[in-house]
């Protein structure tokens, strides 16, 4: 498959999900976060969709934006928020008898120059709201918060999340009953 273009992702969108269509443009177009916090956004977004030709156009459109480096550090992101959020969640579901229990894996990510803490709290936040993890979408925001990101930004990811999770399951469907 070569490297799709937005413009084809949003021929695939069908009429009765154009609110979705419209929801991206909003999205893309918006300034309330950076361009490399809002392609990582929609990179870890669209990885975590698990839809391979989303995550194709996006990973194409977001070259423009990200340094091979920020692209690196958004699917770092992935791996440890998968991680995080699987094990943080069943830590959460299995309660208070599992409060003080360590984790114990080991999962960190170096960010490297050109990649600050927001940025990656941004992401973190995108990935927590795919993976449906409250305990981490919680210190991430805090996180976010302490590194100076405003609660409309930390609002944006998970609209960027959303989104991207709505076009992800769409293109699904119609991949499966339109073949």
């Amino acid at each position: 498959m070569k490297n799709p273009e937005l413009r084809d992702l949003k021929q695939r969108i069908p009429h009765y999900a154009k609110s979705q269509q419209r929801n991206l443009e909003v999205l893309l177009n918006s300034s309330v976060l950076t361009p490399q916090q809002k392609w990582g956004c929609l990179l870890v977004s669209a990885a975590l969709s698990k839809n391979a030709y989303l995550l194709k156009t996006i990973d194409a459109q977001s070259q423009k934006f990200l340094s091979d480096t920020a692209k690196e550090a958004a699917l770092a992101c992935i791996a440890t928020m998968t991680l995080n959020n699987c094990g943080f969640r069943a830590k959460h579901w299995l309660g208070t008898d599992f409060e003080d229990v360590r984790f114990g894996l080991r999962n960190t990510v170096d960010l490297k120059p050109g990649i600050n803490q927001a940025d990656y709290e941004v992401w973190a936040i995108a990935a927590s709201a795919i993976n449906g993890c409250e305990q981490c979408i919680q210190t991430h925001s805090q996180t976010g918060q302490d590194e100076g990101l405003k609660i409309e930004q930390l609002w944006e990811a998970v609209k960027i999340a959303s989104v991207i999770s709505s076009l992800a399951q769409i293109l699904h469907v119609h991949e499966v009953i339109d073949n």
